[in-house]
């Protein structure tokens, strides 16, 4: 296909993935940013007015077209990793990095938006249109439009190298987990491992024509052979292998240890460029944290509440492994399995059990239901161009118009990078009578179906999914007319995951589970027994899990304050060991398991080395306080009306949280829904952290 004809390049509603060719990605992104540098020279003329019609409007379509497609290909290079897409990807990776390193550092076009901002134009302006303006005019400080000339060059260097790094960790981490196998011809050794899991293994050697069993480090492989696996010496060697990936003792071609030094000096020196402390301090500029010392202060509170019944968790977990289990000491590749073992003993169910009464066709129907009665929105099956034909395509309706699309691709494969997530496509847009309307990429790793059975997952899939379904929700249910600030765009990193949290709490709901559930033999629902069962062990060692996530946020925001530091003249490496020794030292503080010292968690930590959450792990955290206060209007209401499922608090959350994007800060945003500043409370309730929940259990 001639470049000038490549669907890519016109505006497009949906991605036309039926006509996209890694060879089109070369001429096509390359015209696009021809074209972008052409709309920057006319917007910073001296004969352009400093108007939004004249000045910001064209700039801001230009950008959105290289940004959507290359948007496209990114989400391509995260769910079809094939050699011809990664080489694309890559090829022009350091093109896109320069071309919006320019476009923040651009002084021309910083005052011109400066010279707008003083305008009285900008008091005429709708208050989402100054709001733009103002995140705008951050957002080129924050890229170093303000840096001397002499300096700017090192700046885009730095942006270049740091991206290409990120890449490189991701696939580093994505080819260490497909390289290793672990290949079963005795099935006595598959004692414990669950019959679909079994399926799979077996799927996977029949498909390299070898007879017996094929596990992989992907997760659904993973998971369940660390809960269930009775064979000890199976369970050490897959997390061995797992704690091990892209780190040296692998192929030193796929170690992430090298990466990890380059790009903390990177980030240290950047922070020296731009006139911050540290990495740290620049990181949560945009953020709704102030500075990294109010962080650390909320991790340290969160963890002096959790750590006490963390001890109480594993002193537990230790005592029944050695009496019940003979398991003595408890090494690190037997506490998923002897938690399994606690929690069936304890509940007296498994999470195999519940998982047959979670067909993936009746928890999605029963999740677009929930759907509809909370926020009056209808999730109708649709057909598009898709990248795989796993992937599902969806139209989001209210009032039987369309209002949103988003494409869902659920299953693990070996050319897919591990994880769940949610991204963006499109982005709500209004321009005269033209609406451009919000799409969304839903994506996750569950188990694929095997042998013609319908999928079934596991209660924490559910869990993940309805997570998902909330960033979505939150793209895709704005009502701001200004691309940059609806949906997700621009909402402070630490309250993004307020939906997406908050939408969890409905996977705990018995009027939910009920109607989300089908027995995959009698399509029974599930029983009100097992789900109190299900619900009796909801915090079974809640206070192991918050700490271990608090143990990861303080380290990411330790080793940005400590390690990438302003200093001069900035190093060319951090050294790995000043990284490992921070983690030790976290571990110190806040952890209550210890892994062995071979363990390589940072080399595989891709959430902030090779996505968004550098120095914003915390985040998770910091919008679960948000998250669960926000919900606790939801019980408050159930106790007026006897349900959480009050459409009019549902109408109420949409309207003040998940329609306003990033029109207003995320504060005013929980403010106008809760009438108040959000408290600590409901988080602790919710996760049995409070003394009064933990003795009423015991």
């Amino acid at each position: 296909m001639n470049a000038p004809e490549h669907p890519l390049l016109h505006p497009f509603q949906l991605p036309p993935f039926d006509r996209l060719r890694p060879e089109d990605v070369e001429p096509v992104i390359t015209e696009l940013i021809a074209r972008a540098r052409a709309a920057i020279e006319r917007a910073v003329d001296e004969r352009t007015p400093p108007t939004w019609e004249d000045f910001v409007a064209p700039l801001e379509r230009a950008l959105e077209q290289l940004s959507d497609a290359w948007g496209v290909i990114g989400h391509l290079h995260s769910v079809m990793d094939t050699p011809a897409w990664r080489e694309a990807y890559n090829q022009m990776l350091p093109e896109v990095t320069r071309f919006w390193t320019e476009l923040g550092q651009n002084e021309a076009l910083y005052r011109k938006t400066q010279a707008l901002a003083q305008s009285p134009e900008f008091a005429r302006l709708s208050p989402e249109r100054r709001r733009v303006i103002e995140l705008d005019l951050r957002d080129h400080r924050l890229a170093g439009a303000e840096l001397p000339p002499e300096k700017k060059p090192r700046h885009r260097d730095i942006q270049q190298e740091l991206s290409a790094l990120s890449a490189k960790f991701s696939e580093n981490l994505l080819d260490a987990t497909n390289a290793y196998q672990e290949w079963i011809e005795d099935e006595a050794q598959l004692s414990g491992i669950p019959e679909e899991v079994r399926a799979m293994a077996r799927a996977a050697a029949q498909a390299q024509d070898r007879p017996g069993w094929c596990f992989t480090l992907q997760m659904p492989f993973y998971l369940p052979v660390m809960q269930y696996a009775d064979d000890r010496a199976l369970r050490e060697r897959m997390y061995r292998a797992h704690a091990t990936r892209a780190s040296e003792f692998g192929p030193p071609e796929r170690d992430n240890g090298p990466l990890i030094e380059r790009i903390m000096a990177l980030r240290g020196e950047e922070a020296l460029l731009l006139g911050y402390p540290d990495y740290a301090s620049y990181s949560l500029v945009p953020k709704m944290a102030n500075e990294p010392e109010e962080v650390a202060s909320f991790l340290r509170e969160l963890a002096a509440r959790a750590k006490p019944f963390a001890l109480r968790d594993l002193e537990e977990l230790r005592a029944f492994a050695r009496d019940r289990l003979g398991l003595d000491p408890l090494e690190p590749w037997d506490i998923a399995y002897a938690s399994e073992k606690l929690r069936q003993e304890r509940y007296d169910y498994s999470e195999q059990e519940v998982r047959r009464y979670l067909p993936l066709p009746r928890v999605l129907e029963g999740l677009f239901a929930l759907l509809e009665r909370l926020f009056g929105v209808r999730l109708v099956p649709d057909t598009a161009p898709v990248w795989h034909p796993d992937v599902r395509f969806y139209r989001v309706e209210r009032d039987g118009a369309p209002i949103a699309y988003f494409y869902v691709d659920l299953y693990a494969r070996d050319t897919k990078r591990g994880g769940a997530w949610m991204d963006s496509a499109k982005s709500r847009r209004r321009e005269g009578e033209f609406l451009m309307l919000p799409v969304a990429y839903l994506v996750c790793n569950f188990a694929p179906p095997v042998g013609g059975n319908p999928p079934t997952l596991t209660h924490d899939d559910v869990l993940t999914l309805f997570h998902e379904m909330g960033h979505g929700l939150h793209h895709m249910l704005t009502q701001v007319d200004e691309a940059p600030i609806s949906g997700i765009h621009h909402v402070e990193w630490d309250a993004v995951e307020l939906p997406s949290q908050f939408m969890e709490n409905f996977a705990w709901e018995w009027e939910v589970l009920e109607k989300i559930t089908a027995h995959v033999d009698t399509g029974e629902p599930l029983p009100r027994t097992l789900y109190e069962k299900m619900r009796a062990a909801k915090n079974f060692q809640a206070g192991m899990q918050m700490v271990r996530q608090i143990e990861f946020s303080l380290f990411d925001l330790r080793i940005h304050r400590e390690l990438a530091r302003a200093q001069e003249p900035a190093p060319e490496r951090v050294p790995l060991a000043d990284v490992l020794r921070i983690l030790e030292e976290v571990r110190d503080e806040v952890a209550v398991i210890r892994p062995p010292s071979w363990h390589r968690f940072p080399q595989s930590f891709s959430h902030i080395f090779a996505g968004g959450y550098a120095a914003g792990y915390y985040s998770y955290k910091w919008a679960e306080v948000l998250s669960a206060d926000a919900y606790e209007a939801f019980e408050e209401a159930s106790a007026r009306t006897g349900t959480v499922l009050d459409p009019d608090t549902g109408r109420r959350f949409w309207r003040e949280i998940l329609a306003v994007g990033a029109s207003r800060p995320a504060a005013e945003s929980f403010r106008a829904f809760r009438g108040r500043e959000p408290r600590i409370d409901a988080l602790l309730r919710h996760n049995g952290l409070i003394e009064e929940a933990s003795e009423a259990h015991g």
